[in-house]
């Protein structure tokens, strides 16, 4: 496996490349992974145990080192953009398929790739990084208990780390159930019924929003386990919280994951 760490524009990305087993001209799918933290850090957990169960099914993983507090919006949405315009750069060395970059994000991670899912089309957000739309447009999402809403079941936290206030009202436009429209990438989500920090509300406003605009989605929500879940096994447990984190109904997620994204692949 080929693993390098990337220095781009504001942040930086790992990225893990499988050895070569079977046809040099096949293309593979990329994940980016971006950790969860609630804009102020990175979690380790929803990282490179994320990327190697990925590159372990075939694809190209990256993790992305996106800016959190004190950066604000739209740092973390640019950051994320201009790895996916890195993969489609060294996509022949890499044998990417430019076609098939799926976002990985784990709570506020995944509000900071939905951002770039709702916003990919909006020129003047990529200007300054010298990229078009085609250049940062993902093919699809997978959002893992995501932060979502600024409304009711909204995770304060972190939309006061995304924008540097506790303004409430200033937190709205980055709700993302209000600015999904048929231009979203089709969306993989999943969460815990029981997760304390991040209400599954998030997750069912999202995917109502999602089927109002007719963009293909599949949605699980599991009957048990905390926030951060991540694997839901003993590789991403806090051995401080003894068996808190490990969720074995949960665990299939990346199976299913992976199952939607090639899915959805095989019709562009």
């Amino acid at each position: 496996m080929y693993c390098d760490t990337i220095a781009l524009k504001n942040c930086s990305m790992t990225v893990y490349i499988p050895d070569l087993v079977a046809d040099p001209a096949v293309r593979r799918p990329t994940i980016v992974i971006a950790p969860g933290g609630g804009y102020t850090h990175l979690s380790t957990r929803e990282s490179e145990p994320i990327a190697l169960t990925f590159a372990a099914m075939g694809m190209n993983a990256i993790v992305v080192r996106y800016r959190v507090a004190p950066a604000v919006f739209p740092a973390p949405m640019q950051d994320i953009a201009s790895a996916v315009a890195a993969i489609r750069q060294n996509a022949d060395n890499w044998h990417a398929d430019p076609n098939q970059i799926a976002l990985c994000g784990f709570s506020a991670g995944a509000h900071a790739v939905g951002l770039l899912g709702v916003h990919w089309q909006e020129a003047h957000w990529w200007q300054e990084l010298h990229l078009t739309s085609a250049d940062v447009r993902p093919n699809a999402l997978i959002l893992s208990y995501p932060v979502i809403t600024a409304g009711e079941f909204a995770h304060r936290g972190s939309f006061r780390s995304l924008t540097g206030t506790d303004d409430i009202v200033a937190h709205q436009p980055h709700s993302l159930e209000n600015l999904v429209t048929p231009d979203t990438p089709p969306t993989f989500l999943w969460h815990t019924w029981t997760d304390g920090a991040v209400p599954v509300e998030n997750t069912l406003l999202m995917a109502m929003a999602l089927h109002k605009a007719g963009v293909p989605a599949e949605v699980h929500v599991f009957p048990r386990g905390g926030h951060g879940v991540a694997l839901g096994n003993q590789v991403t447990n806090i051995p401080s919280e003894e068996t808190r984190k490990i969720v074995p109904e949960a665990t299939v997620w990346t199976e299913m994951a992976a199952r939607f994204i090639r899915q959805i692949f095989m019709k562009l």
